[in-house]
Formats: structure tokens, C-alpha cells, sequence
């Protein structure tokens, strides 16, 4: 069977996951989990019972949840010299592994407090006040570390895209949501880099994805199903 990605929306982290997909160019299909629909449906804690998303379920009909663990996933159908993953035991996969636990802790952790004081109504002022510096501190300090990382270089792990430039176009994204900095007066190497990944069809794709915009794809999705459909393949 195709494999299943089930992408939250909206500007869901899964984001990086379709990006990936795209590049990978092996068939695929998509289930959309509309997030702020609460509860979620039921059947979703066969895929991942803490109910988050982005969730995979594999070719073999294995349920496969985390980022991290989805993006390895990919990577590792795609070793080639341009490939998007490396071989594990050599430099290039620990570089990988390494830039991808600091995107999917660090520079996702960054973020949580301004989302909290964006989704919890119950706060005050002052608290949201609160939350908001403190997520802005956390994110300038994730994006000044990778403006250095970028400087002089074209890809986040060695002379090609990998897994880890899908995954920083779908969180990087949010500073801009919450209005944060001026990107390209202050992280120009980080600016310069988001500008070459947001020229990508494969981005314009998840972006249009997530819009439910008109869309095309340059890798081979094989269209949307529905959660009870995707169910079926549990094994």
C-alpha cells in the first residue's frame, strides 16, 4: 500500500513532513486532521493515542509518529548522492541527526510559549505579556544559531537538501506568524535560505495543501483519504 501522511492544519508541523514527501517522489497520500476541531475523532488513538500530528502510517501498514522519526524515515528510501538522507555510521547522518534534534527540540520548544499565550483565553495580560518574551528570547537565540550555521552555505547538512530544510520550512514560518522580527534586516543567511525553500514547488504544494488552494504536485501524491479509509491499512 502507499503510505499515509496524516498532516495537521492549521500551520501544522507536519508541514516539513509533505515538503519531504514531495522530494522524495515515491507515491503517496495525504489524511487531513483539522486540529482545532475538538475532539479529535476517536479512531485517530489507533495512529498516535497522544493525538498529535504529524503521524505516518507506513507502506507495511505500521504506525509511525514524531517528526524526527517520520523524516529519518524518509530520508533513509533516499541515500543517493543527492539523496535527502545519509548513510547511518558517516559523518553526513550524524550532522543530520544533529541538526534535526535541535530543529524538532530547541527551535520547536522556541515557539510554545508564544502559541500559548495565542491559544489560552484563560490568561491575563500580563501573563500573555510574559509568554510572549519569553518565546521571542528563546526563538531570536534558535535563529541567530542558525544564521550562523547558513553562513557561506547553500543546504542545513553539507552540499544538498536533506530532510532537515523541509522540516525548518514548515516551523520557520511561524516567526513570521507571530510578527516577531524583521527576518531579513536580522537573520539575512536564515532569510536568504527560507526565500530559496519558499521558491520551491514542493513547499508552494504543502502550502496549498494546507489552504486547500488549488494545487500541484511535482512528486507523486496520490490524493487525500478519509481517517476511517486510512484505517483499514492499520495493520
Amino acid at each position: 500500500m502507499e503510505p499515509i501522511l496524516f498532516y495537521g492544519v492549521p500551520q501544522g508541523c507536519s508541514f516539513g513532513s509533505i515538503v519531504a514527501l514531495e522530494w522524495l517522489g515515491r507515491p503517496y497520500r495525504l489524511c487531513r486532521i483539522e486540529m482545532l476541531q475538538q475532539p479529535w475523532p476517536a479512531g485517530y488513538a489507533r495512529i498516535n493515542p497522544m493525538f498529535q500530528t504529524p503521524a505516518l502510517l507506513t507502506a507495511e501498514g505500521r504506525p509511525l509518529a514524531e517528526s524526527l522519526a517520520i523524516l529519518q524515515h524518509l530520508a533513509a528510501q533516499d541515500l543517493g548522492p543527492q539523496g535527502l538522507g545519509h548513510v547511518q555510521g558517516t559523518p553526513g547522518f550524524d550532522r543530520l541527526n544533529e541538526v534535526l534534534a535541535f530543529l524538532n527540540t530547541d527551535f520547536f520548544a522556541a515557539f510554545g510559549p508564544l502559541w500559548l499565550a495565542y491559544e489560552r483565553e484563560d490568561l491575563d495580560d500580563g501573563k500573555k505579556a510574559l509568554l510572549r518574551t519569553l518565546g521571542a528570547e528563546a526563538v531570536r537565540k534558535c535563529f541567530a544559531a542558525l544564521d550562523g550555521l547558513l553562513a557561506g552555505r547553500e543546504w542545513l547538512v553539507g552540499e544538498r537538501r536533506s530532510v532537515a530544510d523541509a522540516y525548518l520550512a514548515g516551523i520557520a514560518r511561524w516567526a513570521g506568524y507571530h510578527r516577531l522580527f524583521d527576518l531579513g534586516a536580522e537573520y539575512p543567511n536564515v532569510a536568504r535560505h527560507l526565500g530559496k525553500l519558499h521558491a520551491d514547488p514542493a513547499v508552494a504544494f504543502a502550502d496549498a495543501i494546507e489552504r486547500k488552494a488549488p494545487s500541484t504536485s511535482v512528486g507523486a501524491f496520490r490524493g487525500h483519504v478519509s481517517l476511517d479509509d486510512a484505517l483499514q491499512g492499520l495493520r
